[in-house]
């Protein structure tokens, strides 16, 4: 080999080993930051969450009142991918329970999670009980939690932080069985509220537990039944998403929007924003939504 192309070679050689440097540098930029994603879904006048932690667990809180979870599913996931770690469901009104069921239809689940409370014998309902039986089945475990438990997904933590055992309610304060969690990922913190109303969470900021939250889901689509004044010091999040739409209810109520305002909250709204994802990557949180 002359001087010449041995010089040409030894410069070849060196260009490849920058490029293949750089391209290391940005696949382990990408890949070694880790970041939780939570999806809040447009889905009408209900709930649907999807949480996909820096492990890759996939978590499915409440499905919505039909089946657009199926379709908000697909965008987030390849369409190879039927496979979901968790579905969690935080009480039985169709409003959250509905696409559980069509979920559960197309899924596959390893874990099903919810408070094992319920007071209405719907048609929702024995729907749930026939797929979940399936589901277990086919290997999936049924786990009923109350507050004062947790559960461990990687790097994410749940607490449940309601229902508590052995409260004293009325049968008629269904919502109030709803669970709620806080939900950390290293100094990042969301607190899903279910439809509990002031009862529920005057129980919570009476407790041991730790409420302080980033981010809060709104309870029971901004009712005017819930989100008290104290509970909102207590949690003292930074953003407020609110899932609701059409309705007749009044949801979200004025007065709850006027609390958040003056609480210096932001508010963001699925039938206002679309889909709300927030990234967050152990200290910060960034928002992407549909506007």
């Amino acid at each position: 080999m002359t001087s010449g192309k041995k010089q040409a070679f030894l410069i070849l050689s060196f260009l490849v080993l920058v490029n293949l440097a750089a391209w290391q540098a940005v696949f382990y930029s990408h890949f070694l930051v880790e970041k939780m994603e939570v999806v809040f879904f447009n889905v009408g006048q209900g709930d649907a969450i999807f949480i996909k932690t820096p492990q890759g667990h996939q978590i499915l809180i409440d499905g919505g009142p039909d089946a657009a979870i199926l379709e908000k599913l697909s965008q987030e996931l390849s369409f190879w991918d039927r496979d979901l770690d968790m579905i969690i469901l935080t009480h039985p009104d169709k409003d959250h329970l509905f696409g559980i069921l069509e979920t559960l239809k197309n899924y596959k689940v390893e874990n099903i999670i919810w408070s094992g409370l319920a007071a209405e014998n719907t048609a929702e309902f024995k729907e749930w009980q026939k797929f979940k039986e399936e589901e277990l089945k086919e290997g999936a475990k049924e786990i009923k939690v109350l507050a004062g438990q947790k559960i461990i997904a990687g790097s994410a933590a749940f607490s449940i932080l309601s229902p508590f055992s052995g409260q004293d309610k009325t049968k008629n304060e269904d919502n109030e069985d709803s669970l709620a969690l806080r939900l950390d990922f290293k100094n990042n913190s969301f607190i899903f509220c279910g439809d509990i109303g002031f009862y529920e969470e005057q129980k919570m900021i009476e407790s041991s537990e730790n409420i302080f939250a980033q981010v809060l889901k709104v309870a029971h689509h901004g009712s005017k039944y819930s989100t008290s004044q104290n509970f909102l010091d207590k949690v003292s999040p930074k953003f407020a998403i609110i899932q609701v739409g059409k309705n007749s209810y009044g949801h979200p109520a004025k007065e709850v929007l006027t609390r958040l305002e003056k609480s210096g909250i932001n508010i963001l709204r699925t039938d206002i924003n679309g889909d709300i994802k927030v990234v967050a990557d152990g200290e910060n949180v960034e928002i992407n939504d549909g506007k």
